[in-house]
């Protein structure tokens, strides 16, 4: 989720968030696992009000659990949270899919087919970060086909909250290759202008994650906060 702006517009706070963002979201920062902003600022070389700011950001992602005169840690899963994220990012992307097949801007389906085979390379080289990152960009790039690119910024607030639980899903070959199947179909669905085949295949999509989160919740119970 890189901040907004050239690299020549990114503030201190900005570097900081985007860094913990990905290592959260990668599970390279565990679900309760503590942090400490003076450690922070010192790795960064910065102060503290940038890693406050940032600090901040996170918490209003639900990414951390800052409380005063206690450690800032890493939030936990919480099950409501993630039904609530899932239910707005269902319902803004389906009307961007609508829109997308409806009316789409051509000069995205090129930057779409490279991002796909980008994916089949990800998936044969086992390659789950990479894969993630590419799934993350494909549903941006929807965005901007249906010329609705604002609504990304809605999903991928609501998308965080999920993507710790890709992130211990996406780990096997086979996991992917359902992902990119619907992709590829999806696809298929929006170059061809079938409206119906698009918010079916979207739907599935999207619901895949229903049975991997009750896995998850037996399997890594002590991730979550309920």
């Amino acid at each position: 989720m890189a901040a907004l702006g050239t690299l020549e517009r990114l503030t201190s706070s900005d570097l900081v968030f985007d860094e913990l963002f990905t290592r959260i979201t990668r599970l390279e920062l565990l679900p309760g696992t503590k942090i400490s902003e003076t450690e922070i600022a010192k790795s960064f070389g910065f102060s503290r009000q940038p890693v406050r700011e940032a600090f901040t950001r996170l918490a209003n992602l639900n990414l951390l659990l800052v409380r005063p005169q206690r450690a800032t840690v890493v939030r936990p899963f919480s099950r409501q949270l993630i039904a609530n994220a899932r239910f707005v990012r269902a319902a803004v992307e389906l009307e961007v899919i609508r829109a997308a097949v409806l009316d789409r801007d051509t000069s995205v389906d090129a930057a779409l087919k490279t991002n796909l085979r980008e994916q089949a390379d990800a998936i044969s080289a086992e390659n789950a970060a990479l894969f993630h990152e590419l799934d993350y960009q494909f549903h941006k790039l929807l965005c901007a086909s249906a010329k609705q690119a604002f609504a990304f910024e809605i999903i991928a607030e609501n998308k965080a909250q999920v993507d710790r639980l890709c992130m211990l899903a996406l780990t096997s070959k086979d996991a992917m290759d359902v992902l990119y199947l619907d992709h590829q179909v999806l696809l298929q669905a929006l170059f061809s202008g079938d409206v119906q085949a698009a918010d079916q295949v979207l739907r599935t999509h999207l619901d895949r994650l229903s049975p991997t989160i009750e896995a998850i919740y037996t399997t890594h119970n002590a991730y979550f906060d309920e």
